[in-house]
């Protein structure tokens, strides 16, 4: 939710891929839909999070997956039912984990963040692409034709 990665990304992830000094996330062009690989910067809920899973799982070494069976392992996908009992927990419906990327890329625009520097975080090789994930609340685009209301009274 606070990184935009696809699942295959998320699920690709080695722990010598979180960099906790430079608070970034690599990710390996071998696991990226683009064939390109780029670094996230983490938020604080995120490397809060990562931090934790680390203490929890105490990985043997940096080639050790994030989510990964215990015998190394990659966890190659999520099964329908154990998404729907996450979704039941979490009293959602209707919701893909592809919708976690739409989120995040969201979030970004209504926090004012260009559409390039947001496709460079989604690993977009085309802003046109960014732009489909950019789906912006009412309210902020009410917010935006404020701007141009009170832009137009200064004039």
């Amino acid at each position: 939710v606070n990184s935009g990665l696809r699942r295959g990304e998320a699920l690709g992830l080695t722990w010598g891929a979180i960099d906790f000094g430079r608070g970034m996330i690599h990710v390996q062009a071998a696991t990226s839909k683009s064939g390109q690989s780029r670094d996230i910067p983490m938020t604080a809920e995120a490397r809060k999070v990562l931090e934790a899973w680390h203490k929890q799982h105490a990985p043997k070494e940096p080639a050790a997956y994030l989510f990964g069976f215990p015998d190394g392992a990659r966890l190659q996908s999520i099964s329908h039912k154990t998404w729907g009992e996450v979704m039941a927990a979490a009293r959602l419906k209707d919701f893909r984990f592809h919708d976690l990327r739409h989120d995040y890329a969201s979030r970004l625009v209504m926090a004012d963040v260009d559409l390039y520097s947001v496709s460079k975080l989604l690993g977009h090789s085309d802003v046109s692409m960014t732009q489909r994930y950019a789906h912006l609340a009412p309210d902020y685009l009410k917010a935006a034709v404020r701007k141009l209301e009170s832009a137009r009274g200064v004039a």
